[in-house]
């Protein structure tokens, strides 16, 4: 079986602890404990624009890391059940 990443090394933003990107943009609140649920993180960052939402975003629903097999089945159900 594949490895699973986590948003900051699928997506490359530089937000972990350490990353290139944290000095102005600061660490991603989905780091390091929902690095595979991101879509249920207030505060995220999709391609570096801010995503503050109640339910799934448009930007979460067509984000390459969302649609990717390393996010999270069970996460990706709970935000769909939001959006309804």
């Amino acid at each position: 079986m594949q490895h699973k990443l986590n948003c900051w090394e699928f997506m490359r933003c530089g937000r972990e602890a350490g990353g290139r990107n944290v000095d102005h943009l600061g660490i991603c609140p989905a780091y390091p404990h929902h690095g595979q649920n991101c879509a249920n993180v207030v505060g995220t960052f999709c391609d570096l624009v801010q995503v503050l939402r109640t339910s799934v975003h448009s930007n979460c629903v067509n984000c390459p890391f969302y649609n990717s097999m390393h996010f999270d089945e069970n996460a990706r159900l709970v935000s769909a059940e939001r959006e309804v």
